[in-house]
C-alpha cells in the first residue's frame, strides 16, 4: 500500500506554490495525498514567518497536527519559519522529525533531520501537479532586492531570482487552469536580476505570453514605482483590469522612514490615470498601521487617502517589529492600543467604501468564473482574498457564465445566470 501524505499550508499565495512543488515531488515518489492528517504517514506544515501573529499560528498548527497524527507518522516543518529559525525551531519543538528549509526534500526516514543535513532542491523550478481548481498561482521569481524597513523577507528568501520565461510558460500549460495568478515578492521587478537575458520591463512580454495560454491572468503584489504605462497596458489587455498595489502608507516622511518610494499624491494620480483608461478597473492595497514614528498627521493622511482613492479592497495590518530589520531599532514606537484605535478607524471607512462599490454593481452583468458549486468570481475578485459572487449550485466549476448581479451583502454579491453556462475550458 502506498504511503500517504498531508500538507498544511499557511501564509501567502507564494507559500501555496511552494506546497504544490512539494506535493509534486511526493507524488513522483509514489505517495498519495489524504485530506486527513490522522490518516497520513507524512504530515508537512508549510509555515509563515512574516509577522509575529503568523509565527504563532504556525506554532499552534504544528502542535495541533502533532496531536492529530497517527503513531509512527512523520512530522515535517518547512517554509519560512524553517528557513529563518531552523536551529531554534528544532530545539524548541522536539516533536518535529524534520526541519526542512527552502528546497530541502522532506523525508519519510526515521532519523531526525535538520536544515543543513539534507540535499537541496531548486524548489522554484520543480514540477507541480495539474491545478485542482479553476485558478492557480504561478511564482515567477523568488526573493527580493529591496530594503523595506519593516520586512525581513530578503534575509531568509534571499535576493531576487527570476525564472526563465520558458519554465514559467511550461508550468502555466501544465496547470491548465482558466485563471493564472502571477505572484512574487516583487512581481514587477521580474527580470531585473538577469539583465543579459531578461532585463527591466521583462514582466510586460511575460504577461502577454501567459495571457495567450490562459483565459484570465491576474497579477498580485505590484510595487508602485514599477507600474509603468507599458505594464498597465499589458494588464488591461489581459481582460483582467485588477491592480494589486503594494503601497503600505501614503505619508511621504513615513514612507522614507520605511525605506519606500512614493507618497499619497503620486499614488492617487496613478489610480486616477488607470481609471481614465479603464473606468471599471478594480484596486486592492495593503497598509501598515503603527510603524515607528507614525504621527496623528500621518494617520490622518492615510484616512484621507483611503476616502479619496475609493479602492475596492484594502487590508490594514498592525506593525510587527521584526528582528534584523531596519525598523527594529527605530525610535517612536506606537502603542498597541493606539494601533488598534487607528486600525478600527481605517477599517470602518474602508468597509463602507467596499460595500458601496459592491452596491454599485447591482443590476450589472458580469462574466464570472465558477470556482466551485455556488461560488464564482468576476475579474474584480482575486481568489482567496476578496469577496465572492454566489451563484446557483448547479453551475459547474471551471465554467465561465454571464450573470446579472441581483444582490449585495457587504463584500459578497449574488449573481443570477442569464444563459446556460459555457463549456469548461480545456483542462478545467
Amino acid at each position: 500500500m502506498n504511503k500517504r501524505f498531508f500538507v498544511e499550508t499557511l501564509g501567502c499565495p507564494k507559500n501555496q506554490v511552494d506546497s504544490d512543488k512539494i506535493i509534486g515531488t511526493l507524488l513522483a515518489d509514489g505517495m498519495v495525498p489524504t485530506d486527513e492528517a490522522a490518516d497520513a504517514d507524512l504530515v508537512v506544515v508549510n509555515t509563515c514567518a512574516f509577522i509575529d501573529e503568523a509565527r504563532r499560528e504556525s506554532i499552534d498548527t504544528i502542535l495541533a497536527l502533532d496531536d492529530q497524527r497517527k503513531r509512527g507518522a512523520r512530522l515535517v516543518v518547512t517554509g519560512c519559519m524553517a528557513e529563518r529559525y531552523g536551529a531554534e525551531l528544532a530545539e524548541a519543538l522536539p516533536e518535529v522529525d524534520q526541519v526542512a528549509g527552502f528546497g530541502v526534500p522532506v523525508s519519510l526516514g526515521r532519523k531526525p533531520l535538520r536544515v543543513s543535513e539534507a540535499p537541496s532542491l531548486d524548489l522554484l523550478n520543480l514540477p507541480r501537479p495539474r491545478s485542482s481548481s479553476p485558478w492557480a498561482y504561478v511564482k515567477i521569481a523568488e526573493g527580493c532586492d529591496r530594503s523595506c524597513g519593516f520586512c525581513a523577507i530578503p534575509s531568509f528568501r534571499g535576493p531576487q531570482r527570476s525564472r526563465d520565461v520558458e519554465s514559467i510558460l511550461a508550468e502555466v500549460e501544465q496547470l491548465a487552469a482558466p485563471e493564472i495568478v502571477l505572484v512574487a515578492q516583487d512581481l514587477a521587478s521580474y527580470g531585473k536580476d538577469r539583465p543579459g537575458e531578461l532585463g527591466a520591463g521583462a514582466i510586460v512580454p511575460l504577461v502577454r505570453a501567459v495571457s495567450e495560454r490562459a483565459e484570465w491572468v491576474r497579477l498580485l503584489y505590484l510595487y508602485p514605482s514599477d507600474l509603468s504605462d507599458e505594464l498597465i497596458d499589458a494588464i488591461l489587455d489581459t481582460g483582467v483590469p485588477y491592480f494589486d498595489l503594494s503601497l503600505q502608507h501614503v505619508s511621504k516622511p513615513l514612507l522614507r522612514r520605511m525605506r519606500r518610494w512614493g507618497d499619497g499624491e503620486r499614488f492617487l494620480q496613478r489610480i486616477v490615470d488607470i481609471r481614465e483608461r479603464a473606468p471599471h478597473a478594480a484596486f486592492r492595497s495593503n497598509f501598515i498601521v503603527g510603524y515607528p514614528g507614525e504621527t496623528e498627521r500621518d494617520h490622518d493622511e492615510l484616512l484621507e487617502f483611503v476616502e479619496a482613492a475609493q479602492l475596492d479592497w484594502c487590508g490594514f495590518f498592525a506593525y510587527s517589529p521584526e528582528e534584523g530589520t531596519y525598523a527594529y531599532e527605530l525610535d517612536g514606537a506606537v502603542s498597541r492600543s493606539l494601533m488598534d484605535e487607528r486600525l478600527g478607524e481605517l477599517r470602518e471607512v474602508q468597509d463602507r467604501i467596499t460595500a458601496l462599490r459592491r452596491d454599485d454593481l447591482l443590476g450589472t452583468v458580469q462574466r464570472v468564473l465558477v470556482d466551485r458549486p455556488g461560488v464564482a468570481r468576476s475579474t474584480r475578485e482575486a481568489p482567496e482574498i476578496d469577496g465572492i459572487i454566489e451563484v446557483p449550485d448547479h453551475l459547474a466549476a471551471g465554467t465561465f457564465v454571464e450573470v446579472e448581479i441581483v444582490g449585495a451583502m457587504g463584500p459578497d454579491l449574488e449573481g443570477r445566470p442569464l444563459l446556460s453556462e459555457s463549456p469548461p475550458l480545456a483542462g478545467a
